[in-house]
Order: structure tokens, then C-alpha cells, then sequence
């Protein structure tokens, strides 16, 4: 059972508790900047248990993140135990892929609720690009967010999820609206977070969304993003920095020590 009294005291949440539009904005915005993307697991060749209480555990109690299976799995929970009407459903990444590459599984977790004024899509787990705010399910509708302008297009069954990046418009993913089983996510998840050439068995990837910055860290690559415009960015050359960053911009607390995570990180 979700514990909602510890999840909204996690993401610092003091609003209502109803089945609106307004209280999802809420907790869609508040939940990446107190909550961050991180694959330490993976990394470190730990499993992911996709259970709520293992979870509530890891991103309640004990100030982890997690990957998208983690994230929105937490987040059906807590929308449901709001009385939200919420569907799982699955996505093949495209961020950062060249077009002409061969389509990938779909290994990415997104959520799709029905409200009284029409569908919309929540994902609180898409690490590339963390998304703070939920999406009306129309498509080429231009969408203010408050890390920028998104929308969705459509082409025949599917959706394409694409962000304003300067003046060009990127892909971030593309879903269907078949909806996914608890097993569906146990076999995206085990493959993610096993199979040997996995980016997340091979790779740091963390972000943090917050209303002043977007925090992005790959591997030795420290980003980022100010809300005015400004890009900050920083190598990561020691054990110690990478305990400074993540205690300091992801206010986590790992599960190792810096220098064993230090060790896990590709040469750059």
C-alpha cells in the first residue's frame, strides 16, 4: 500500500489530495526536482526490484531515485491512491538517435490518465529529458511546461513526444496506447538493467529537474541548465567530486561509497 503521507512529506507536497488537473500539475513538478533519474543500481550490477514497497523504500526512506520503471511505477501508485483512472504504458527512445537507426525496444515507462477534460500523459522518469509538468493528449498542440514548450505528434497508432529545443523541435520518445502488465515492465526492466551492453550497465545517468535548473550528469559530464538561459559545465575528476556532486546537486545518498562508484565509471 502507498504510503502518501511519506511521498508528499519527499517531494515537499502540502496541496489537496483530489483527482484534479491542478493537484497532478503539482506533484508532476515538484516530483524530479525532490526525487532525481539516477541508474545506480544497474550500474553496479545490483538488482531492481519493481515491488512498492521495495520503492517506497529505496526513493522514500532512504533518499535514492531510480530509472523509469522505478519513478512511474512509484507515481501510478500514488496517482491511484488519489483515485486518479491511470494506465502503464511503454515507449521506444529516440533522444538523441540518429532517425535512420533501427527502432529500439520499448524500454521506457510512461503513464496515461483520464480526467474529466481529457486524457494526458504523466512520466516523471524520462531521464534524457526529465519532463515537469503533464501532457494533454492532442497532438500538435504546443504545450508551455515549466522547463519549455513540448508537444506531442501523431503518426497512425503513435505518438511521438518531441521538446523545443532552440528552434528546432527534438524527439524525445514514441508510445502506443496498448496498455502494459506489471510483467511487461519486469521484462523491459531485467533487460535494462542486465542485458551487458545496456547504457545503464555501462553509464552514469543522472538528472534533477528543478524550477531554477536542470541538472544532467553522464558519467564525468556535469550540465547545467539555468531557467534564464545560462549553461554551466563541469568534469568530474575525482571520487571526491563525484561525492560532492551528488550529495550537493541530487542530494542523494548512494549506496556505496564515492570512490567504489568513481571506480565504475568509464575513462574520460
Amino acid at each position: 500500500m502507498i504510503d502518501l503521507d511519506a511521498y508528499f512529506a519527499r517531494i515537499d507536497y502540502a496541496g489537496p489530495g483530489d483527482a484534479s488537473l491542478a493537484t497532478l500539475s503539482a506533484i508532476h513538478a515538484l516530483h524530479p526536482a525532490a526525487i532525481p533519474f539516477e541508474n545506480l543500481d544497474p550500474l553496479l550490477g545490483r538488482p531492481v526490484p519493481l515491488d512498492l514497497e521495495a520503492l517506497q523504500e529505496k526513493m522514500l526512506r532512504r533518499r535514492r531515485g531510480g530509472y523509469c520503471f522505478e519513478q512511474n511505477t512509484l507515481l501510478k501508485a500514488v496517482l491511484e491512491g488519489l483515485g486518479f483512472s491511470v494506465t502503464g504504458l511503454a515507449a521506444r527512445v529516440l533522444w538523441m538517435l540518429p532517425p535512420d537507426r533501427p527502432p529500439n525496444p520499448r524500454t521506457h515507462m510512461l503513464l496515461k490518465l483520464d480526467l474529466a477534460d481529457g486524457a494526458y500523459i504523466a512520466d516523471v522518469g524520462f531521464g534524457g529529458f526529465l519532463v515537469a509538468a503533464p501532457l494533454k493528449l492532442v497532438a500538435d498542440l504546443e504545450q508551455p511546461t515549466p522547463a519549455g514548450p513540448l508537444r506531442l505528434t501523431q503518426t497512425g497508432a503513435g505518438f511521438t513526444v518531441q521538446a523545443r529545443i532552440g528552434s528546432a523541435w527534438q524527439d524525445l520518445y514514441r508510445f502506443t496506447l496498448e496498455p502494459q502488465f506489471p510483467i511487461d515492465y519486469d521484462v523491459a526492466n531485467w533487460f535494462t538493467s542486465t542485458h551487458p551492453n545496456s547504457r545503464f550497465r555501462n553509464n552514469l545517468l543522472m538528472e534533477r529537474l528543478t524550477p531554477e535548473v536542470r541538472i544532467s550528469l553522464f558519467n564525468q559530464r556535469l550540465v547545467r541548465r539555468f531557467a534564464d538561459g545560462r549553461v554551466e559545465k563541469a568534469h568530474v575528476a575525482s571520487a571526491d567530486g563525484l561525492g560532492r556532486i551528488l550529495a550537493a546537486e541530487f542530494e542523494l545518498e548512494p549506496p556505496v561509497d564515492a570512490a567504489s562508484l568513481f571506480a565504475r565509471l568509464p575513462v574520460s
